[in-house]
Parts: structure tokens; C-alpha cells; sequence
């Protein structure tokens, strides 16, 4: 009712302003204006009677004077008369009026919905489904799947929500519909082979290896199936066939890849039929800097960082008895707790004792 009520009075509101422009008025000129033209010419006039009697002009002469003055109050009288706004038939106005009004109310009548009743902002059902939870939304894709399991769009959407929520086994069968309604790529086989080897829990997947070698051959230049094949190889202990899907996965690379190092460290492993050589040269080389920090502490001493550098590296290395001993000489270069910073706490954690030595 309140809507209505509003509607009305906009509406009587449009209709007054249409009928104020609608109604004729004289614009650009008064009465007084008009009053002083006159004057004037009757002014002229008197002069001209007031010469004819003075013999200053003849009869003939007065008479074309007088003619000349009619002409002049004529052109003068049109420039200066009251302009007036066309005016429109009262009846064609308040009827145009009235079709608009009744136009616009019935319409709203007719395709809006004025009587429901006002709905909360979080009841509306866009909004609804932007604060709606990712389980949620899942629930309700299932549902619809459900009754129409045809719809491929929903299955290309459900798929993925799938394997982010954890449903590794249901994300494969549901990328597996994507792949029967659709022409398979490289990608949808990959996508459909990670979700079964997440689902095997590290147990590896025959046939998400086979999916993996399908999708290797339909696309020479997809890096991701082979990066997968590399490391279920390698993990199957087939390390020259992992070796030459590795480096084909580097080949792809463009040098910037997030997975380029990890892929490098896969080659290595499966060239050296799964030892890795390169943490263990890594780690020989942390041993080397760390031998060098300490000899060096150890004969001129250093900045509590630096010894908290070297426990630290020890704790890292898994060699606690170096580490104790270098935190001993630590607390004995710096012995008072304040001067030492974390280094109680770091040591303290992995472990090691104050004053160990004594001990």
C-alpha cells in the first residue's frame, strides 16, 4: 500500500510540471512597454496637426506625414507585441496527462510484483549465493547433477571443487564425466590422473599412470603430465624411462617455472637410479661452511650472531654434540643471558644445556 501511495504521488507530481509547461503565458514584454511606444507616436501626431496649422506644411504634405506615422505604429505595434506561448486544448492535455499516469500504473501492475512483501538483503538469492560456503555450493551442483547428469558445465565446475574440499575419489569420477561429455585433452587426463593418485594417499595409481601417457602422447608440448609421469616413475623405481620424461618436462621449461628446480633435482635422483646426489652435495658443502665458521669462532672469536649462526647450522645438520660444544663456547664468551639474545632459547629448544660442559 505504501508503494502505491508513492507511485501516486510521483506520478501527480510529473503530471503538474507537464500541465504547468502545457498552459499558455505571454513571455518578453508588459504593458507599461507598450503604453510609452504609443505616447510616443501621439506625440508625433501633434506635431504634425501643430505644423499644418502654423503653414509650415501643406495639406497634401500632412497627410503623407500622418500616412508615414500610421506605417511606422503598425511595424512597431507587431515587433513589440505579446508572445504567446501556443496554447494546447485543455481537454487533449488532461487527457494525455491521464493515458501516461494510467499507462505507467498499469503497467507496473502488470509485469511488476508491488504486493510482495520486502525481502531482507541477506534472503536474496544473489547474495545468498556469494556468502554461501564452498561445501555448500558443491551440495547444491550434486543436487542438480543429480536430475540433469548430462549438464557438462556443472561437472566442469564440480570437478575442481572437489579435489580443493579433499574428495579426491568422487574429483576423478567427476573429472571422468568431463572427459565422456567432452573431447579429452592432455589437461582433463592429467587432472583426472592427479585426483586418482591424491586418492591413492602415495600408494600410486596404474591407471593413473596410463592416463598420464595418454595425455603425454595427445600433446607433445603439455610439461605437467610428464613432470607427474617423471615422479611415479621414479617412484616405481623405473628411473631411465623417469630420466627421459624429466628432461623432456625441462626442455618445455621457459626458464621462470616454479617446478623448474624441483624437475632438475627429479633428474638427478632418477639418473642416479633414486640417490640424491644433489642433497647430499648440498649437504656436504653446509658441512664445509659450517667447519669453516667454527674454526674460525673457535680461534678469534665472534658476534653473538655468528655463534648462534654456527649453533644453528649444527642443530640443522643433526650434529648436536658440535652444537653443544659450540654453545658452550658461546655462553662462555658472552656470560651474561642479556648479551646472548635467543640463542638460550634456540639451543634450549633443540635440546642442549647451559654451562653443558660442566656437566
Amino acid at each position: 500500500m505504501i508503494f502505491w501511495l508513492i507511485a501516486i504521488a510521483v506520478t501527480a507530481i510529473a503530471c503538474a510540471a507537464l500541465l504547468y509547461a502545457g498552459r499558455g503565458r505571454m513571455v518578453n514584454v508588459t504593458t507599461a512597454e507598450t503604453a510609452d511606444a504609443n505616447s510616443h507616436f501621439r506625440l508625433v501626431l501633434a506635431g504634425i496637426d501643430a505644423d499644418l496649422a502654423a503653414g509650415k506644411i501643406g495639406a497634401e504634405e500632412a497627410m503623407g506625414a500622418k500616412g508615414e506615422l500610421a506605417r511606422e505604429m503598425l511595424r512597431a505595434n507587431a515587433a513589440t507585441a505579446p508572445v504567446v506561448a501556443r496554447e494546447m486544448g485543455q481537454g487533449t492535455l488532461f487527457g494525455g496527462l491521464a493515458l501516461v499516469a494510467g499507462l505507467a500504473l498499469g503497467l507496473y501492475a502488470f509485469l511488476g510484483s508491488p504486493n510482495l512483501p520486502a525481502q531482507p538483503l541477506a534472503g536474496r538469492a544473489d547474495v545468498a549465493a556469494q556468502n554461501m560456503s564452498l561445501d555448500a555450493a558443491i551440495a547444491r551442483i550434486e543436487a542438480q547433477l543429480a536430475a540433469t547428469p548430462d549438464d557438462l558445465r556443472g561437472w566442469t565446475v564440480l570437478a575442481p571443487a572437489l579435489l580443493e574440499v579433499g574428495r579426491f575419489s568422487d574429483a576423478a569420477n567427476a573429472y571422468g564425466r568431463v572427459i565422456d561429455l567432452s573431447e579429452p585433452t592432455a589437461q582433463l587426463l592429467t587432472d583426472r590422473a592427479e585426483a586418482l593418485l591424491l586418492a591413492a594417499d602415495g600408494e600410486g595409481s596404474e591407471e593413473a599412470v596410463g592416463l598420464l601417457r595418454m595425455a603425454a602422447d595427445l600433446d607433445p608440448g603439455h610439461a605437467q603430465s610428464r613432470l607427474y609421469l617423471g615422479a611415479e616413475l621414479t617412484r616405481m623405481g623405473q628411473y631411465d624411462e623417469a630420466a627421459g620424461f624429466w628432461q623432456a618436462a625441462i626442455d618445455l621449461a621457459k626458464g621462470d617455472e616454479p617446478w623448474l628446480s624441483a624437475a632438475r633435482q627429479g633428474l638427478t635422483v632418477a639418473q642416479n637410479d633414486g640417490v640424491d646426489t644433489m642433497a647430499q652435495d648440498q649437504a656436504e658443502m653446509i658441512r664445509g661452511m659450517v667447519g669453516s665458521l667454527s674454526a674460525r669462532l673457535y680461534n678469534d672469536g665472534g658476534t653473538v650472531e655468528e655463534w648462534s649462526q654456527l649453533v644453528r647450522s649444527y642443530i640443522v645438520l643433526g650434529d648436536l654434540s658440535n652444537a653443544q660444544t659450540a654453545y658452550d663456547r658461546a655462553v662462555a664468551a658472552y656470560p651474561a643471558a642479556f648479551d646472548r639474545g635467543g640463542l638460550d632459547s634456540m639451543a634450549l629448544a633443540a635440546g642442549l644445556k647451559l654451562n653443558g660442559a660442566e656437566q
